[in-house]
């Protein structure tokens, strides 16, 4: 267990990161999910800026690495276009 007062802050400040990071990230994954499922292009062109911009921001926080949302939403565009 830690034995200084400043470890058991990182301790709690740490767990509270993981726990709003892992909201996060599951949230745009559920988000990604119903992109993915969804067949209307209109609404998927509505809903594209939304959860790219959620992509964006886990990858600007550490969350996701940087190539693996470029990878994202590269998919998500190629869902999109092969829409009719």
């Amino acid at each position: 267990m830690a034995n200084h007062k400043s470890a058991l802050k990182r301790v709690r400040s740490d767990r509270a990161k993981r726990d709003r990071n892992r909201y996060y990230h599951k949230t745009t994954r559920n988000a990604v999910r119903a992109l993915r499922a969804n067949e209307n292009k209109k609404e998927v062109e509505a809903k594209m800026p939304e959860v790219f911009s959620m992509i964006d921001k886990l990858a600007k926080n550490n969350v996701i690495h940087k190539n693996k949302a470029a990878n994202l939403k590269s998919s998500l565009a190629n869902h999109l276009n092969a829409l009719k």
